[in-house]
């Protein structure tokens, strides 16, 4: 156990629906709690996490001092990575920082994962020839994946396996230089990435639960951006199993150097 709190900064890439806004008070907290989860599947007192949010949207440019913290979070948002716009160009600028020094760890998902991506030279974009990928989605490991989840209740009966949540359609499209590919899918075939003490990600979304998910299915459903087939079949998986507190629980031991 560490001897002091391990000091995370969740960096608050989106603002979130009312359902799971009324529920988790911000968008990041929805990440707190799967740290949390994952901490105390660890085996990591709760007095021994200790976690911070920061405002990257409404507050573009003001991000923690890194002589504060150990590790970064990046969320998820429904925002594109790719944007040339203050806040991500930031949020880029920012990543490359972290990048560029040796103790703090850099964590993703989903936008998160596509900014630390493009932050170290891949492209990141829509995915127009695939189009999106939604709800509960089987991730083929990679042999390097399956070493990073080695032993962990994380794989499913099928060793090379991995469920988690998606709701994407922009991705990163081709592995950065000097990163270890963990899987991938038929529709994604990064799905995450991995430098030793260095950087972990997933396209996934492990913070996701399934009302998190139905209120986002319902929400693009009724706008449009989803059709009725593919709200259907979404909503046909988006209850099952999924391994998204493991992937948590795979996180903090990453950030611990476990």
């Amino acid at each position: 156990m560490p001897s002091r709190p391990l000091s995370v900064a969740i960096l608050e890439c989106d603002t979130g629906l009312p359902k799971a806004l009324a529920k988790y008070k911000r968008y990041g907290a929805i990440s707190s709690a799967l740290l949390e989860s994952g901490a105390e599947a660890a085996g990591l007192r709760k007095e021994n996490l200790d976690i911070s949010i920061w405002d990257v949207v409404g507050k573009a440019g003001v991000f923690p001092d890194l002589e504060d913290v150990d590790g970064v979070f990046l969320t998820g948002s429904k925002f594109d990575s790719f944007a040339d716009i203050p806040w991500t160009n930031q949020l880029v600028e920012f990543v490359k920082k972290i990048l560029a020094q040796d103790r703090v760890k850099l964590v993703g998902v989903c936008f998160g994962h596509q900014i630390i991506g493009r932050a170290m030279g891949a492209k990141v974009g829509r995915n127009e020839e695939q189009g999106w990928e939604v709800s509960v989605t089987d991730v083929d490991l990679t042999p390097e994946g399956q070493k990073v989840f080695e032993g962990k209740e994380v794989l499913r009966t099928l060793i090379n396996d991995q469920s988690i949540h998606q709701m994407h359609k922009d991705i990163v499209f081709d592995y950065p230089v000097g990163v270890q590919p963990l899987g991938s899918t038929s529709l994604c075939k990064v799905q995450g990435m991995f430098v030793p003490r260095r950087v972990m990600t997933v396209q996934g979304h492990p913070e996701f639960t399934e009302e998190i998910l139905v209120e986002i299915l319902e929400v693009r459903h009724e706008q449009g951006v989803f059709g009725d087939q593919m709200y259907e079949e979404a909503m046909k998986r988006v209850g099952r199993r999924h391994d998204g507190v493991m992937v948590g629980k795979r996180f903090v031991e990453f950030l611990l150097d476990k």
